[in-house]
């Protein structure tokens, strides 16, 4: 069984650091703490690392943020892997700074990539890790913001949050490997 975790962002080193790209850098974080290194393949980068004895697929899409489901979509057909096995990282800018919401699924909020995603893949029943980075500042339009950069104060608080952001998926992982293996959880 191979789990799959899918961290939103834009490629190129203008957006590096920008608040759209908080997925990109917890799954740098994950591949940092796994020792693999992600290499161009499809549309995307991607590595095979193992997590909690639990392989599991490392992706960043390549498509821009609004094209994500295509990146998504390509993988999962690649690799064979079932919906249930994806858990996709983004930001949100409905959720206050710093603060983490793992579902198992829902609607997009909002999000132009995790619609993207939903709809490549013809589901809302994608496992999603939601980072905070609001609320919309002040006079800013929600483009204008998540293309921005984290002011220092904030990026304190994000430096904080993708440790905590990669433990998250950690416990995805163990979590949806025991429900493969067959094992209840209490």
């Amino acid at each position: 069984m191979l789990l799959t975790v899918v961290g939103l962002g834009n490629p190129g080193t203008e957006y590096a650091q920008t608040r759209h790209n908080l997925g990109f850098r917890v799954i740098d974080e994950l591949a940092k703490r796994a020792g693999v290194k992600l290499k161009r393949q499809g549309k995307g980068r991607e590595a095979r690392a193992k997590i909690d004895d639990r392989n599991v697929l490392l992706i960043q899409p390549l498509t821009y943020m609004n094209l994500s489901g295509k990146a998504v979509q390509s993988a999962l057909y690649r690799h064979e892997i079932s919906i249930g096995n994806l858990l996709v990282i983004s930001d949100d800018f409905n959720i206050p700074l710093g603060k983490l919401r793992l579902r198992k699924s829902g609607s997009a909020g909002g999000h132009n990539g995790i619609q993207s995603v939903i709809d490549c893949l013809g589901t809302e029943e994608f496992a999603r890790l939601r980072i905070g980075i609001g609320p919309v500042s002040h006079g800013n339009d929600a483009v204008e913001f998540v293309l921005s950069s984290f002011t220092a104060e904030e990026e304190k608080v994000i430096q904080d949050i993708i440790p905590e952001a990669a433990d998250s998926v950690l416990e995805w992982a163990y979590s949806a490997g025991k429900k493969q293996d067959g094992i209840k959880e209490e």
